[in-house]
């Protein structure tokens, strides 16, 4: 499901699809902030508008409730990393230095993100059924672009033939690792600088690859 087919469930009362994807993200940054210095059920609505400079009348005109706030916090790092796995697999020349691209890519963003990532595990719960729902089918469908390179570079025979389970389970892998920059950055980033922490998680990726067909 595409940007706009996601958060069109979200109702607007403005016509203009790109004045409200502009003041949506308005929006989703000053409330990421105010989530995370209060706390999402201490924060009100009032006081997100204020943050975002509108008026609280104007926010009623994009989102409906503070959970449709924080449904597209939610849905502004699925944005985001599907635009940068898209720009790394145009920049690729060979299918596995796509997955290298596509790896560092994402780990980038988990990095530029990491407020929002938080905010996806501290607060999904939070979320009505629906949302949930949604969150975790766009979870699943950036794990399926993992998977989608992982199966492209097995077929170039760049790496070693494996099921689709494995496929799936070390895709699986790659989010994981992307989120784990951003929880234990508290330590991690004592230890090695955001590019080390790319080049050994790509090797491990691919290691992993290898040795996975070994007997």
């Amino acid at each position: 499901m595409k940007k706009k087919e996601r958060t069109k469930e979200v109702s607007t009362q403005v016509k203009n699809p790109d004045l409200v994807q502009r003041r949506r993200r308005q929006i989703v940054d000053a409330a990421v902030r105010l989530f995370i210095q209060n706390g999402f059920h201490k924060t009100t609505t009032r006081q997100i508008a204020s943050a975002a400079g509108f008026s609280i009348g104007s926010l009623y005109e994009y989102v409906a409730s503070k959970d449709d706030v924080l449904y597209l916090v939610c849905d502004a790092i699925h944005e985001e990393v599907e635009q940068g796995v898209a720009a790394a697999l145009s920049r690729h020349t060979t299918d596995i230095s796509a997955l290298k691209e596509v790896i560092m890519e994402y780990i980038i963003v988990c990095d530029r993100m990491k407020d929002h990532l938080l905010l996806i595990y501290q607060e999904t719960k939070s979320l009505p059924k629906k949302w949930r729902s949604n969150v975790l089918q766009n979870e699943v469908r950036i794990t399926d672009i993992f998977v989608d390179v992982i199966a492209r570079t097995i077929a170039a025979g760049e790496l070693p033939n494996m099921d689709h389970r494995s496929v799936e389970l070390l895709a699986h892998n790659i989010t994981v690792l992307g989120h784990m920059w951003t929880f234990r950055q508290w330590f991690l980033n004592r230890q090695y600088t955001l590019e080390e922490y790319i080049t050994f998680q790509t090797e491990f990726i691919l290691s992993a690859a290898i040795d996975r067909t070994k007997p």
